[in-house]
C-alpha cells in the first residue's frame, strides 16, 4: 500500500479488517463466511461495517500569570525538565505550550516550552547499556544497535509538528456540555521542532527487511497503563509509513541530545500522526509479516462515538493522520489594549501544508485572509497575521485554516467518547479595555 493511499483512512482500515477476518477464520479452520455470521451474532461484538529570542512584554495580560520569573521544578511531578515560567499543567505528567509564550517567537518550539504528555517518569538511560533491539518475521536478521552506533549512521533533520491526538479536547465538552476523562487540553499539545535521526529504513536495510513486512510495532520504556500484564508501551504503524523519508529514530530534538522528557535516548518520529505514535524512549521494533493488534491502538486509537461505526477489531475508527487547526498567539482569555494590534497566530495540518488562512473578528460573520509568513513546512506549521485596531468592548476571535489537499477546518465537529481530534473552527475570547 502507498503512503499517499494512507490519507484514506478508510481503505487503510478496511483492509486491515479483511486480513483480521481471514487471519482468525482461519485459525478456528472455519470459512470466512461462516465467521462473519458468528461475529454478528456475538453478544456486544462490534458491527462490520529556527529558535527566536525570548518574547518582549506587549499589551496582552494573562489569567495564566506568565511571568518573567526563572523555571520551576514541580514536587511529585514527572516531568524532569525545569517547568517554564507561567506553565500550564493538567497532572504530574502533562504540560501544555502556552500560546501567549510563543507571540513573536521564532517557527520552532524551544525544548523547554515544548509540550509534554509523560505517563511515568522517564526512565533512566545509560548510553553504555541501553540497545535497541529489531526483530520480527519481517526481518531475515534480526539485531541490536548501541547508542554509539545509532548516532554514528547516517542522520538526517526533519522540521515538523507533534501533536497529542487529543490536542483541543477541551472544546468538545464545551461544545456538547459533556465532560471528558483524560487531559483536558486547549490547543498547547503540540509543538514545531528539528528532529534529527536515523531513517528507520536504513535500520531496516541492516536487518534485510522481507518484502513481506506489513506492520511496524515499536516499543517504549514506560509501561502501557491499560495492559494490566504490565508490558511496555508500544504504537503500530504500516510499513508504508515506517519506510517513508522522514519516518526517523530520532536522538536530537533542536540540535541538542533529545531531553528525557521528550525521549532520550531515542523516540520515532512519523510526521503527521497522532502523538503517541512517535513512541518515546524506544528500546525495541518488530517488524512483522502479518497486521499487529496492540490494546492501545485498538482501544484507544480510535474514534468512538454515534458517528464512528466499529468496525472489529477495532472499537471506533482508527487515527492515523492529524487534522486541520489554528491558533491564536494570545491568553486564554487574553485581554487588550484598545490600540492598534498585531494578531498572531499558527495553522497546521497532519497531511500537509497549510494553503490559507481566514481570521473573524466577529465570531464568524465575517472573514478575512492572514498573511502567511516563511517557512511554511509541510506537517508543521505555518505563522500568520493580521491587524487589528479594535475599540474597547468583548470579542470573539476566530481563525480558520486549509491545507494543500483541500482540508479545511469545519464549524463543527462530531462528538467522540475520547475527545480526539477536535479540528473545529475555536471561538478565542478577548476583552479590549479602554
Amino acid at each position: 500500500m502507498s503512503d499517499e493511499n494512507l490519507f484514506d483512512q478508510e481503505d487503510y482500515l478496511q483492509a486491515r479488517v479483511d486480513e483480521y477476518i481471514w487471519q482468525k477464520s482461519s485459525d478456528a479452520g472455519i470459512s470466512r463466511q461462516r465467521f462473519l455470521q458468528i461475529l454478528a451474532t456475538m453478544v456486544g461484538a462490534t458491527a462490520i461495517g529556527g529558535l527566536a529570542k525570548p518574547a518582549p512584554a506587549h499589551s496582552q495580560t494573562s489569567k495564566s500569570n506568565l511571568s518573567n520569573s526563572s523555571a520551576t521544578v514541580t514536587k511529585g511531578s514527572r516531568i524532569l525538565k525545569p517547568l517554564p515560567p507561567g506553565y500550564i499543567s493538567h497532572s504530574k505528567g502533562t504540560l501544555e505550550m502556552n500560546w501567549e509564550a510563543m507571540y513573536e517567537r521564532g517557527y520552532l518550539v524551544p525544548n523547554d516550552w515544548f509540550y509534554v504528555h509523560n505517563r511515568n517518569t522517564p526512565p533512566p538511560f545509560d548510553p553504555s547499556t541501553w540497545r535497541l533491539h529489531i526483530q520480527g518475521t519481517g526481518v531475515s536478521t534480526p539485531c541490536e544497535f548501541s547508542y554509539d552506533e545509532i548516532i554514528a549512521m547516517p542522520s538526517i533533520s526533519v522540521t515538523c509538528a507533534i501533536e497529542c491526538a487529543a490536542n483541543g479536547r477541551r472544546f468538545f465538552e464545551e461544545a456538547y456540555n459533556k465532560p471528558l476523562s483524560g487531559t483536558r487540553w486547549r490547543l498547547g499539545a503540540i509543538g514545531v521542532a528539528e528532529w534529527t535521526g536515523v531513517p528507520l529504513s536504513i535500520l531496516f536495510e541492516r536487518a534485510r527487511l522481507k518484502s513481506t513486512a506489513r506492520d511496524v510495532l515499536v516499543e517504549g520504556g514506560d509501561l502501557d497503563s491499560l495492559d494490566s500484564k504490565q508490558s511496555k508501551f508500544s504504537s503500530v504503524v504500516p510499513i508504508s509509513k515506517a519506510l517513508a523519508d522522514n519516518s526517523l529514530l530520532v536522538y536530537a530534538m533542536n540540535g541538542e541530545p533529545l531531553p528525557p522528557d521528550h525521549g532520550q535516548p531515542c523516540r520515532a518520529l512519523f510526521p503527521g500522526w497522532g502523538g503517541n505514535a512517535n513512541v518515546k524512549w524506544i528500546e525495541r521494533i518488530e517488524v512483522s509479516e502479518t497486521p499487529i493488534y496492540t490494546q492501545w491502538v485498538l482501544k484507544q486509537m480510535v474514534l468512538v462515538g454515534a458517528d464512528y461505526p466499529a468496525i472489529s477489531p477495532y472499537k471506533g475508527k482508527l487515527i492515523t493522520y492529524q487534522n486541520v487547526k489554528s491558533a491564536f498567539e494570545l491568553a486564554w482569555p487574553a485581554t487588550l489594549a484598545a490600540k492598534p494590534y498585531l494578531l498572531r497566530g499558527r495553522s497546521w495540518s497532519g497531511k500537509g501544508k497549510i494553503v490559507r488562512v481566514e481570521v473573524s473578528l466577529d465570531g464568524g460573520k465575517t472573514w478575512q485572509f492572514a498573511r502567511l509568513r516563511e517557512p511554511n513546512f509541510p506537517f508543521a506549521w505555518v505563522r500568520w497575521d493580521i491587524e487589528w485596531n479594535p475599540v474597547p468592548g468583548e470579542y470573539s476571535l476566530q481563525a480558520r485554516a486549509t491545507d494543500n489537499l483541500g482540508n479545511t477546518q469545519p464549524t463543527t465537529v462530531p462528538w467522540n467518547d475520547f475527545g480526539l481530534l477536535y479540528g473545529g473552527v475555536v471561538s478565542h475570547p478577548v476583552t479590549v479595555n479602554s
